[in-house]
Formats: C-alpha cells, structure tokens, sequence
C-alpha cells in the first residue's frame, strides 16, 4: 500500500476549526469593544455645571467630565476621571489635562466608597 492510498487529504474540513476560533476571538473583541464604548451622557446647563464643578471644589470630590467631542464613527471619548487641581479663565485641570469650559457636556460628581462598606467579590 502506498502512501496516497493511506492519507486520506480532508480538505478544508481541517481549516474549519481555524477559522471559527478566529472568527469567535473577532466577533468577542468587537462585544467587548462596544461594551467598553462610552455612552452619550445626557447635556448639562451651563447653570448645572457650574455648580457641580464648585461642589467638587469645596469638598475636594473627584469628577468625571465628558467633553462635547466626537470621533470620526461619532463616538465619545472616554470621561476624564480625578480631582480639578487649578483653574484658569478658559478651563481646568484634572491633573495635566485642561479642559475648556465651552468643551463640557457632562459632569459627574465621584464619590470615594468607605473600605468599610466594600465586599469581596
């Protein structure tokens, strides 16, 4: 008996199983993509902002600003996250990030959770 006649070729049939676990990797990093999308948060007043921003001030709170930009697939960037560490007459810092005052959407006031009241998981 010859060796073509023992080897039996599949064919594609072997290339299957390739493709569905490349295929499956896509399709979960996609999911994973657009669960990891920022959400449009709703348009604060001018009114609104101001005075969530000056409560962050006094009590020393940590914010989360999204900023009223878009990318080319009209999705938000994510929010920046921490303490205004200054101001000026255009915008604040969060760290060394400014963000124009004209540029805010939303603001969102963090609070810090007591070690206390966490679980473990």
């Amino acid at each position: 008996m010859s060796f073509k006649q023992e080897f039996h070729d599949r064919g594609m049939k072997k290339w299957g199983g390739f493709y569905l676990s490349e295929h499956s990797a896509t399709q979960e990093k996609q999911a994973q993509n657009e669960k990891n999308k920022p959400l449009q948060k709703p348009q604060l007043e001018t009114a609104a902002i101001e005075q969530l921003l000056n409560t962050a001030i006094v009590k020393q709170l940590e914010v989360a600003i999204q900023i009223e930009q878009v990318d080319m697939d009209g999705n938000y960037s994510p929010d920046t996250v921490g303490p205004i560490s200054g101001s000026d007459e255009q915008g604040l810092y969060i760290g060394s990030t400014k963000i124009l005052f004209d540029e805010i959407r939303h603001v969102e006031l963090l609070t810090q959770k007591k070690w206390s009241t966490l679980k473990d998981d």
